[in-house]
């Protein structure tokens, strides 16, 4: 026997549509490319929705064709996540921070039909326009003065001629939740990189959870700023969620150096900002170079990289509580978050820290285990570590065009990482497996390493890779960024790991540099640095 309930497709339109009625004097606040303020509603922006359906539906374009984007965090980048798969076509974002050559590959291989592009990416659609050739038309991002008098791109229009000719009504079509809503491509440090095709299912389900409050706990009573880009995995999902919801919205553009991000935070009074610790670095030391604070934001979400514990502590000093995430292109993104369970509240200030240093529980919707090298599921007790595998209605059955084959193990996707879990769900990231230190015979984790490190106040950025040992097979060194005007030997760093590892975890040297090379969504490249460091040799070999 089945429900009598309605039947109706959880479809993306549905949030915008939802939010123009509900919440129609939200406001979305973006800071322009332009460098200026523009702020307009829900209402508004469900409206400019419709027009670029409209325009694409002008353009004959049918279903599943990907309509691109190589934008930064903006009002206009939003319509477009609704605009574009609401009307049944497939919003393919693309990282601009990848090489051209990558760029153009990534293009090419998801057969973008239009391509929508933020000025500041101008020279970079400039050089690769010609070799991309599924590309029918292409769109600036930016006002109609704002459009080159001379360029070798074919068809350029602006964004606001192209909409504005356009009615803002629109029928959204229905169609299977099933069906394609975005393209995202991971961020691989290897071989091309593999689309990850979401459905409108998929995406609905993904909001509804990110708004819980387990985990990003978000209602019309937030202002959320989110730095993590529109451009990799959908911003985690925070577009939607904020239809969903009626949130207001902040973006930051282009400027996200500490300084532009804190005005932002302050003078539109932010509740809630989520982004990658290396971004959350400028802003804590732009706070701390102005003896400033934050009058309203109360909590982040940190995910995209190990949050090191030092970071969790300055944030709350300042009155602020952070959300360790974890996830991946994979799962849409959100698989965990670390919100501490109500018999945990009254636990020491030293223990709760030690949970929200994890990465978290999982949200209903996600399914984890970890087992051994032969398959075998080890237990939850916080001790055993091994291979990290989910499942779940927002994780990837396939790559866009069955790229690298089938990647799931009986049902289960292999994420890469090296986990444990507690008995409460609480999972922690011991190491990427291709990351763990074998030294020895005995697994040493480079983020605890590195964490270690950071906790130090004249380090900026640590990390730590594995080198060749005659004798133990791999040691930990760990390459450091010092602050700006700090003073550090590596003998006082050493010295510094005494007491908070154990002595044969300790590293044995420490490399000084200018800069650890950081890959498109602001992860380290240990595979970068180790080509980088191939001569070096360990002391006293």
């Amino acid at each position: 026997m089945f429900g009598a309930m309605q039947e109706q497709p959880l479809l993306i339109s549905r949030l915008i549509e939802f939010a123009a009625r509900n919440h129609s004097d939200a406001e979305i606040v973006s800071r322009r490319v332009e460098g200026d303020l523009h702020r307009y509603t829900y209402q508004e922006a469900a409206a400019r929705s419709r027009q670029v359906a409209n325009a694409l539906d002008h353009l004959g374009l049918p279903e599943g064709s990907r309509v691109g984007t190589l934008a930064w965090n903006g009002y206009r980048h939003f319509e477009l996540y609704f605009g574009v798969s609401g009307s049944a076509r497939v919003l393919h974002t693309i990282n601009p921070r990848l090489a051209p050559e990558q760029v153009v590959w990534i293009i090419n291989d998801a057969q973008d039909t239009v391509l929508c592009f933020d000025l500041t990416f101008l020279p970079i659609i400039e050089a690769v326009a010609a070799k991309c050739p599924t590309v029918k038309q292409w769109v600036l991002m930016a006002d109609t003065d704002r459009l080159p008098a001379t360029t070798s791109i074919p068809g350029l229009i602006d964004y606001e001629s192209w909409i504005s000719r356009e009615s803002a009504v629109y029928t959204w079509p229905e169609f299977d939740e099933r069906t394609a809503a975005a393209l995202c491509y991971t961020s691989g440090t290897t071989g091309n990189p593999k689309g990850v095709l979401y459905s409108h299912r998929s995406t609905v389900l993904h909001a509804y959870a990110g708004a819980m409050p387990d985990a990003m706990n978000l209602s019309s009573r937030d202002s959320v700023l989110p730095v993590v880009p529109m451009f990799h995995v959908n911003a985690w999902g925070i577009p939607y969620v904020a239809a969903m919801v009626g949130v207001k919205l902040v973006f930051p553009g282009a400027a996200l150096d500490g300084k532009s991000l804190h005005h932002l935070i302050e003078t539109e009074g932010v509740t809630m900002a989520a982004g990658v610790p290396t971004v959350w670095l400028g802003l804590l030391n732009h706070v701390d170079s102005v003896q400033g604070g934050f009058a309203t934001m109360r909590r982040t979400v940190i995910g995209g990289s190990a949050c090191p514990r030092a970071m969790i502590e300055r944030f709350r000093t300042l009155g602020v509580t952070v959300l360790h995430a974890w996830g991946m292109t994979e799962m849409s993104p959100l698989g965990t978050l670390s919100t501490l369970k109500g018999k945990h509240l009254a636990a020491p200030e030293t223990d709760q820290l030690a949970l929200m240093e994890k990465q978290g529980r999982a949200i209903f919707g996600v399914e984890m285990k970890i087992v051994d090298d032969a398959g075998r599921e080890l237990p939850w007790d916080g001790k055993a570590t091994g291979d990290l595998l989910v499942r779940g209605p927002w994780i990837v059955s396939r790559y866009f065009k069955d790229a690298g084959g089938d990647p799931l193990v009986d049902g289960w996707f292999p994420t890469g990482d090296v986990a444990s879990i507690d008995p409460d769900g609480f999972m922690q990231i011991t190491d990427r497996s291709k990351d763990v230190i074998k030294s020895g015979g005995e697994w040493i984790s480079s983020i605890d390493i590195e964490n270690v490190a950071m906790g130090h106040p004249a380090v900026a950025m640590a990390a730590c890779i594995g080198v060749p040992h005659p004798k133990w097979d791999e040691r930990p060194v760990v390459c450091v960024v010092k602050k700006p005007g700090a003073e550090l030997s590596a003998a006082d760093l050493l010295k510094f790991y005494e007491g908070k590892t154990a002595k044969w975890q300790i590293p044995d040297d420490v490399i000084f540099v200018d800069a650890i090379p950081l890959g498109a969504t602001g992860k380290m490249l240990k595979t970068k640095l180790r080509t980088q460091l191939a001569e070096y040799k360990l002391p006293n070999l």
